[in-house]
């Protein structure tokens, strides 16, 4: 043995050993995330013969964006065991690009699961026919376990009660997938402001004035304000308040403003309410900024504002030629159906709220139903299903996405994807309301596209908290 590879093993002696986990995937896993089989890194993962049933089932629903997800979970995973061995598919094929420096790269089995009864010394849950795939696939979990008993054995799966009946089976290892998370506690969101207790400039001891344009900006140090982002509002108990104009890698460059100016703005009637409103109306009127992201409460104004600023920058400013309204459906874009109606008849019953936002802005117009037909025809206002976005490309429009939060990450991305040249998006979402089952704060799809777009100099990020559709819809969202 030469030196050197002496050197290698003694080296080697040295390090800790590395513990390679399993984690048997849900069906759920993978259509949150079609690329979940890349996310385990080192660790081995088995995807049990059901899901692969579960997956193909789904690929053919006329729900398009399920269908989707699931034709990508299946070409990932054939791309992986593609030139792989029938046995070879069973022990664990490598997955490419999932190594870690100094570690080798995971592995991906796929279980045949239909024969796990033949084995009856392992434990294993039988049940309803309506939960039998749920079922097996804890199986797999469990016959690993029993095997492989001094080894880490997980199943990972969004569903909640099956997360329960697999711990309440034995099973010693469950969790919940984690990869999209981008935050640890919702309380941590990026909120688009920061109030500064007492006075802000007492805490700092560096500061350079410069022009740009007819612009004044204060540069300072960015270890005075270490969390400012792009076009994020600053104010204490004072009279301070400046928007946060870039950021780099040294220096935060401020410019000042005055909350007067900021509670006198006013779009098509409407002027705010709250200093939170009048933060989101300027960062709606910015030409910088092509991607609003307004979260709040219901009752805080978000979509209100959202449709006012529109009807303002088309008919009053002409800066867009149409103005495109979307939301999602319970389930998300599914179908709106083939009986008679346009997109948009269908699409009412969803969109009712804008139909109300109108009603609200033009409520005191001595024919009120006329006024709302006509800027419905003049401002070219289309109400579009999520569903039917994808393929195409939005210019010289200003887009509406409401209800947002119901959205995985995958989904948001298709649909900011869309807008075109000279177009902005408003994207409008409560994440106390969120009614898709596989979905929670943490996971969904707007903290994500908050957390990720607020470095982004062209997007601007709004947390509207005052409540201000009534005092009775405060108490209700507060107390009930």
């Amino acid at each position: 043995m030469d030196s050197g590879s002496a050197l290698r093993v003694e080296k080697s002696a040295t390090l800790k050993p590395v513990v390679k986990k399993t984690y048997v995937l849900d069906t759920n896993v993978l259509l949150h995330d079609p690329t979940a089989v890349t996310a385990f890194k080192q660790h081995h993962v088995v995807i049990p013969m059901t899901v692969l049933e579960e997956l193909d089932h789904i690929k053919d629903r006329r729900d398009k964006t399920v269908s989707r997800e699931a034709r990508i979970a299946i070409q990932m995973i054939d791309k992986v065991v593609d030139a792989a061995s029938p046995q070879e598919i069973q022990e664990g094929v490598e997955v490419p690009g999932s190594g870690i420096e100094g570690l080798p790269p995971g592995t991906l089995a796929i279980f045949p699961d239909q024969l796990l009864g033949d084995n009856t010394d392992v434990p294993y849950l039988d049940g309803t026919p309506d939960q039998a795939n749920d079922n097996r696939i804890i199986n797999v979990a469990l016959r690993l376990q029993a095997e492989n008993p001094e080894e880490f054995i997980c199943l990972v799966t969004k569903d909640i009660n099956m997360r329960i009946k697999a711990k309440g089976s034995g099973l010693v290892h469950v969790e919940d997938y984690r990869r999209d998370r981008v935050l640890d506690d919702i309380d941590l969101l990026a909120k688009g402001y920061e109030h500064i207790e007492g006075d802000f400039w007492s805490g700092i001891s560096e500061v350079d004035t410069l022009r740009e344009g007819d612009c004044t900006l204060h540069r300072l140090p960015r270890k005075s304000v270490p969390n400012a982002y792009p076009n994020q509002f600053l104010y204490d108990d004072q009279e301070f308040m400046a928007f946060v104009k870039r950021v780099d890698s040294e220096y935060v460059y401020l410019r000042c403003d005055s909350r007067d100016n900021l509670m006198h703005r006013r779009f098509w009637g409407l002027s705010p309410r709250n200093l939170e409103q009048a933060m989101a109306m300027s960062l709606l009127d910015d030409d910088n900024v092509d991607m609003t992201v307004l979260t709040g409460p219901a009752g805080s104004g978000k979509t209100l504002m959202a449709l006012a600023y529109g009807l303002h920058a088309i008919l009053e400013e002409k800066k867009y030629s149409k103005l495109i309204v979307a939301r999602s459906t319970p389930p998300i874009a599914e179908e709106i159906g083939f009986l008679p109606g346009t997109e948009e008849e269908k699409m009412a019953p969803w969109l009712a709220a804008f139909d109300d936002n109108l009603e609200i802005l033009h409520g005191t117009d001595e024919s009120c139903h006329g006024s709302i037909d006509y800027v419905k025809e003049r401002a070219n206002i289309q109400f579009k299903s999520l569903n039917f976005m994808r393929g195409r490309s939005f210019n010289n429009a200003y887009v509406i996405i409401d209800e947002s939060q119901g959205l995985t990450q995958f989904q948001l991305k298709s649909v900011i994807s869309r807008v075109g040249a000279d177009s902005k998006i408003v994207v409008l979402g409560n994440l106390a309301q969120i009614d898709n089952k596989y979905i929670s704060p943490l996971t969904s799809g707007l903290t994500y596209l908050v957390e990720k777009s607020k470095q982004y100099p062209h997007a601007g990020i709004m947390h509207v908290n005052g409540i201000v559709r009534s005092r009775l819809a405060a108490f209700a969202e507060e107390n009930l």
